[in-house]
């Protein structure tokens, strides 16, 4: 087992029905690579974590009223999860392969303005993730004379 203490940064945790089929699935169609798994008395997963590159994605259980798959709320997310791939990266065979293992495919493979390239799946039980590969490295001012949009640090 790998370090399970991270340095400063971000991660998600997503909360599902079945998060044993969840943590399986993610590893399957998605690449995700299994960190480790906390088990209950019961064999129950309590608590899992699972890298992509950096990051570290939690699949866990309905753990609260507050903690629910969007299976549980009528398909509905209050937040989605954006994974990047490495330069260089296939990333119309990672959708590919995502629909192949049962990813509900909800945006194709498009270039964006910016210069990456993008797809957004479904999963299994109604997670909503975003998949981008950097296609062409761009300026703010680059992208914004693409778009019509102004970027800038900070809103004032």
């Amino acid at each position: 087992m790998t370090d399970a203490y991270r340095s400063k940064g971000l991660s998600s945790a997503v909360s599902y029905q079945d998060p044993k089929a969840a943590f399986r699935w993610l590893e399957a169609a998605f690449g995700f690579e299994p960190l480790f798994v906390i088990l209950d008395s019961d064999g129950n997963l309590a608590h899992s974590e699972m890298s992509y590159g950096d990051s570290v994605v939690m699949v866990g259980s309905e753990w609260s009223d507050d903690h629910k798959s969007p299976r549980s709320v009528s398909g509905k997310n209050t937040q989605s999860v954006h994974v990047q791939l490495a330069e260089g990266e296939d990333i119309d065979a990672h959708c590919a392969h995502a629909r192949a293992a049962g990813a509900t495919i909800l945006a194709e493979p498009q270039t964006q303005f910016y210069g990456d390239r993008t797809y957004r799946a479904k999963d299994p039980e109604g997670h909503i993730w975003t998949f981008g590969v950097t296609v062409q490295k761009m300026t703010p001012d680059e992208w914004d004379k693409a778009s019509g949009l102004i970027t800038r640090t900070r809103l004032d």
